[in-house]
């Protein structure tokens, strides 16, 4: 039909959280998420090992807490912290994350990324 757009919804899988993450992440945090990446010599700090966020959190893969972190509005009170603030760049389309009154415009590229994270996780 002319004139009419076809929209696609934004990709939030795992593949497209993994692609994301070797593009973007794996340089501090490793191809495997455990905080060996090459670019970790003379930050200061160990990244921490990205499996085990479930096991620390009694089997539960803490989303929320996650994407706060990448998106940056989490933040520990340390004077540095090497980690950029992902959220203050695009990351792409908001999707309707929940129903009713808690349904919640999350960017779909942060989501994959926690989709991907809670996929290697260490049972």
């Amino acid at each position: 039909m002319a004139g009419c757009e076809i929209f696609q919804q934004p990709r939030i899988d795992v593949a497209r959280g993994k692609s994301l993450f070797a593009e973007q992440c794996a340089a501090c945090h490793g191809a495997d998420g455990r905080g060996s990446g090459s670019e970790t010599f003379g930050l200061g700090v160990i990244p921490p090992d990205l499996t085990l966020f479930a096991s620390a959190n009694g089997g539960v893969f803490p989303r929320d807490q996650i994407m706060s972190v990448i998106d940056g509005y989490y933040r520990r009170e340390h004077v540095f912290n090497p980690m950029p603030v992902f959220g203050e760049d695009d990351m792409g389309p908001t999707v309707i994350v929940g129903e009713d009154d808690s349904a919640t415009p999350v960017p779909a590229d942060l989501l994959a990324l926690a989709n991907y994270l809670e996929s290697i996780q260490q049972k």
